[in-house]
C-alpha cells in the first residue's frame, strides 16, 4: 500500500518507482484529481523517464473514470504544460521528478490557468482522496485525445519576447538528456541562432550528467563547450525544463539573481513602472536595479506557490528566484525555463546587457552608467568582507585610471 504521506510534498507529488509511486497510485491520484477539480476536461502532459509514458496513461485512467475528458499532450516540458492550462483553460498534470535522480518520478498539478495547486491549496485535500480511493462515478467514462501542444507552445513564448533584431549568435545548450532536447529546437527555429546542441537525446536514466544545473558540476561539460566552440553564451536546462542557468562568453557562470536583474529590466523597460517579485535569498542588487528603474520590488518567500501567489496579488510583471526559476505574468503567472533563456538571447542579441558584469567562483561586480545621474554605479557582491573588499578596490583602481 502507498505511504501517501510520503510522496506527497509541499508543491508536487515525488518518489521512487516502482516502491512509492507505480501506475496504480497514479491512477488513483488521477481518479483524486478529476473529482477535486471537477473540471469537465484536463491535460496530462509526461517528460523523458522510462516510467512516465505508463504513469501518464494510468492517470488519464483514473480521470477518465471520473467522466473527465483528457488531452494527452504526449512528451513536454513542464512548462509546456502550463502553456496547455493556461491556453486550454483547463487543469494540467505534468508526469516527472523534474532534476531528481533516474529512480524517481512524479507530478505537478495545476488548476485551470496554470494556478498552482499546493499544500495549502488542494494538495492536501487530493492526498486524502487518493488514500481513500475514489470509486467510478456514475456518468459515462472520458475519452482520450492526442493533441500535439509543442507548435502552439513554441510559437507563444517566442511572441512574448522581441526577437525581431537580434544578431546572429552562437548558442550552447545543455539539454541534460531532458526535455529541452525536445522543446529547444523547435523554439529557436528560424531564430539567426547556430546551435551547439549537448545531450538533446532524450534518456531518463540521465548517462552523462544529472539534469540539475544548479550544481556546478553539472555544468562543467557546459562550460568546456562554450569556450571550445568560441560561443557568445551557454545554457542549461533541467530535467523538466522548466529552470534555465547560464554561462557566460568566457565560461563563466551567471548567478540567477544577475538573470533575475536583466530580466526585470527588460520587463520594466517594456512596463514602466511595474511590480517585480524576488525571493528573500536573491541578492540585494535585485531590488537595487529594480528600484533605479522604475519598478517596486516585492520580496517574498522561497518556493513557486508563494512567488505566484504573490505576483497574482499584486499583478506583477515578473518574478526571479535564486534557484533559477523564472515567472512571468503574460505566462500566466507560472515558471519558464525557455522564456528566460529567450530574454537572455534578446538581451545579448540587441546589445541590451545593462552594463558590465563579470562573475567569479565567490563573487560578482556590475558597472555600469546611473540612470539618474551623471556617474558610473558599481555593485559589487562576495561570499565574505575580505573579498568584497578586494574586489571593490581592484575595480575602482582601473575605473579611476589608476
Amino acid at each position: 500500500m502507498a505511504e501517501y504521506s510520503k510522496i506527497f510534498k509541499a508543491y508536487d507529488i515525488r518518489g521512487i518507482v516502482p516502491d512509492e509511486l507505480d501506475e496504480g497510485v497514479a491512477e488513483r491520484i488521477g481518479g483524486a484529481f478529476a473529482r477535486l477539480t471537477q473540471a469537465p476536461s484536463i491535460a496530462i502532459m509526461h517528460d523523458m523517464r522510462t516510467s512516465s509514458p505508463l504513469l501518464a496513461e494510468a492517470f488519464a485512467h483514473g480521470a477518465c473514470a471520473q467522466g473527465t475528458d483528457v488531452i494527452a499532450g504526449g512528451l513536454g516540458s513542464t512548462d509546456m504544460l502550463y502553456y496547455a492550462s493556461g491556453s486550454l483553460g483547463i487543469p494540467g498534470a505534468m508526469i516527472t521528478a523534474s532534476h531528481n535522480p533516474s529512480k524517481y518520478n512524479g507530478l505537478k498539478l495545476c488548476r485551470s490557468g496554470a494556478k498552482p495547486i499546493g499544500q495549502d491549496t488542494g494538495l492536501t485535500e487530493l492526498r486524502a482522496m487518493a488514500d481513500r480511493g475514489v470509486p467510478p462515478a456514475q456518468v459515462p467514462e472520458g475519452t482520450v485525445t492526442g493533441q500535439d501542444l509543442l507548435p502552439g507552445y513554441a510559437g507563444y513564448v517566442k511572441s512574448l519576447v522581441d526577437l525581431s533584431s537580434i544578431r546572429p549568435l552562437k548558442v550552447a545548450v545543455d539539454a541534460g538528456n531532458g526535455m529541452a532536447g525536445h522543446t529547444v529546437p523547435h523554439v529557436f527555429e528560424g531564430l539567426p541562432i547556430t546551435l551547439i546542441p549537448l545531450y538533446f537525446d532524450l534518456d531518463g536514466s540521465f548517462p552523462n550528467h544529472e539534469p540539475n544545473p544548479i550544481d556546478p558540476a553539472n555544468l562543467a561539460d557546459l562550460q568546456q563547450a562554450v569556450l571550445k566552440h568560441g560561443a557568445d553564451v551557454g545554457l542549461a536546462f533541467d530535467g523538466d525544463a522548466d529552470r534555465c542557468f547560464v554561462v557566460d562568453e568566457r565560461a563563466q557562470i551567471v548567478s540567477p539573481s544577475v538573470l533575475t536583474s536583466l530580466i526585470a529590466v527588460r520587463e520594466l523597460a517594456r512596463e514602466p513602472g511595474a511590480t517585480i517579485i524576488h525571493n528573500l535569498i536573491t541578492s540585494r542588487a535585485v531590488p537595487e536595479f529594480i528600484t533605479e528603474h522604475g519598478g517596486h520590488p516585492v520580496r517574498t518567500r522561497v518556493g513557486h506557490s508563494f512567488i505566484k501567489a504573490r505576483m497574482a496579488e499584486s499583478g506583477a510583471v515578473f518574478g526571479g528566484e535564486h534557484s533559477g526559476h523564472f515567472y512571468f505574468r503574460d505566462f500566466w503567472f507560472a515558471d519558464s525555463g525557455m522564456l528566460a533563456a529567450l530574454h537572455v538571447l534578446a538581451a545579448l542579441g540587441t546589445q541590451e546587457l545593462d552594463g558590465l558584469t563579470v562573475t567569479g567562483e565567490d563573487w560578482w561586480f556590475n558597472v555600469r552608467p546611473s540612470n539618474t545621474e551623471p556617474l558610473l554605479r558599481l555593485n559589487v557582491e562576495a561570499a565574505d568582507e575580505p573579498t568584497l573588499a578586494a574586489r571593490r578596490d581592484e575595480v575602482l583602481h582601473i575605473v579611476r585610471g589608476g
